[in-house]
């Protein structure tokens, strides 16, 4: 059903809680379904083992806005389990290396995380949207493509680190747009002379925006059109 369908429909910031085993996109259609409105954006997606904050802008003013909070900041909480890595350095993945894990502290923890600090360059998963040529990444490594490792310049800010079990690493990062939190934790695990994968994710804050004050996304699908309505924020 088009937006024209709903010509009163309210215009402005939809804050989802996305729970885990949803794509963003699963979001966005359920959303668009629910609002009467193909004009549904977002402020960056998250992966499907991730869960927390996505952003959805509602109508078409608000969609105009897309790329202004394409570039806000990140706040996310995070668990590396070390040992094992995967091909998409999540739990998604399929285990490619598996690693002795040596004798850590939490000394060991801050010392590696102060050299992951500021900006720093950072790989970009194979297993990810970034295109090469025109197509995604993700698509090329599924059909066994061989492909040139990218990287981007991103800042990083740990805000908590802590060493829960001898192979278990829990963080929480302040981090720019374009982060991927894989990827930190891909280099953490290197830093501490193994490997290791995320195997908990969410993201807890965009800008000024907190997952606190989102819709869980487990009632979604049971959500009427009035109920949605009243949750969404002008602008």
């Amino acid at each position: 059903m088009s937006s024209e369908t709903c010509p009163n429909a309210p215009s402005g910031l939809l804050l989802i809680d996305k729970p885990r085993d949803f794509s963003s996109h699963d979001i966005i259609a359920i959303s668009r379904r629910i609002l009467r409105t193909k004009k549904i954006g977002h402020s960056g997606t998250l992966d499907p083992m991730a869960t927390g904050l996505l952003i959805l802008l509602v109508g078409r003013e608000a969609t105009k806005r897309q790329a202004e909070f394409l570039k806000l900041s990140k706040t996310y909480t995070a668990t590396l389990t070390l040992g094992q890595e995967t091909d998409s350095w999540d739990a998604c993945g399929n285990v490619i290396t598996e690693k002795d894990v040596p004798a850590l502290t939490q000394q060991d923890v801050q010392n590696a995380v102060q050299k992951l600090s500021g900006e720093i360059e950072q790989p970009i998963p194979f297993f990810s949207a970034k295109k090469i040529n025109g197509q995604k990444m993700y698509s090329l490594a599924r059909a066994g493509q061989e492909m040139e490792r990218k990287f981007n310049r991103v800042q990083v800010a740990w805000t908590r680190i802590c060493l829960t079990s001898a192979k278990t690493v829990e963080f929480t990062v302040h981090c720019s747009c374009g982060t991927y939190v894989r990827s930190l934790g891909y280099l953490l695990a290197n830093e501490l002379g193994t490997v290791g994968h995320l195997t908990q994710l969410r993201r807890l804050e965009i800008g000024p925006y907190n997952v606190q004050n989102a819709f869980d996304g487990t009632q979604l699908k049971q959500t009427d059109t009035d109920t949605l309505y009243k949750r969404i924020i002008s602008l």
